[in-house]
């Protein structure tokens, strides 16, 4: 599967995008990374914003529902129940690209709250414009990185973890951005609630045995398939039409479920 099919396939265009920086670029912004307080991973990106203009749509969903529906990381520590005004089970999705999917579980779990986190803003346009038009209330959504807002997300707190099609930086020198390490999955740890799920989806076949392989080594998590394992693809999250059309040319989407148990 090509990079470009990659992408698209979670119809979504997730916050860990599958653009890759020319190596001189990449030095730069890893040196410029450095000053960031505090260093994730050494200051290395595991996402790079895509250039691209809003469409009216987009700005004029976030000049009407930016104001209700988006959180900022300037407002500091959230507590889920406080910003939706119920106690109910909390989804959060790091990296929901043009917010299709979201929407979509959204509407079909009424009674799930969802957080939404994503750097492209024309992605969080089109949520909101989506969630709309849908006329759901319980969705809300940052545009920052996603890194950033996990600092802000209480301990065990959330009772699921979505992470669907992440960049799945398939060259072996670019593997070192990849999101899925022990740092960041340490980090979910600590905001899961025990028995929280952390769902990962990929259309690479190395990106899962990378998470895998990371996640396996991981205290305090089980694989909810068994070592080495990936589950079926569950009802909950959305089939996308890349997907379909992936599968009608043979290409293999993995889903992979681990579960907080201390």
């Amino acid at each position: 599967m090509t990079e470009h099919e990659s992408n698209n396939l979670n119809d979504n265009l997730p916050n860990d995008t599958a653009t890759s920086l020319p190596e001189g670029d990449e030095i730069a912004a890893e040196q410029a990374s450095v000053d960031d307080k505090p260093v994730y991973r050494r200051g290395i990106k595991s996402f790079v914003i895509r250039a691209g203009r809003l469409t009216k749509g987009q700005e004029q969903a976030l000049e009407r529902k930016w104001t209700e529906w988006g959180l900022e990381l300037a407002d500091g520590p959230i507590v889920p129940a406080d910003v939706f005004g119920r106690a109910a089970h909390t989804v959060l999705e790091i990296g929901y690209g043009m917010g299709q999917s979201l929407v979509e579980m959204a509407v079909q779990a009424p009674e799930k709250n969802f957080i939404g986190v994503e750097v492209h803003l024309p992605g969080v346009g089109s949520l909101l414009n989506l969630a709309e038009e849908a006329g759901v209330m319980n969705v809300r959504t940052y545009k920052d990185d996603a890194i950033e807002v996990l600092k802000l997300i209480p301990d065990n707190s959330i009772d699921t973890i979505q992470l669907f099609f992440p960049d799945p930086w398939h060259k072996k020198k670019h593997h070192k951005r990849r999101i899925v390490q022990t740092e960041f999955a340490q980090t979910l740890r600590r905001i899961l609630k025990p028995g929280g799920i952390f769902h990962m989806a990929t259309d690479w076949e190395n990106y899962m045995e990378h998470m895998i392989e990371v996640m396996d080594a991981q205290a305090g998590y089980e694989n909810i398939a068994g070592s080495g394992q990936c589950v079926e693809r569950p009802d909950e999250r959305p089939l996308t039409r890349f997907e379909k059309r992936g599968q009608g040319k043979g290409h293999g989407v993995w889903d992979i479920k681990y579960r907080k148990i201390d």
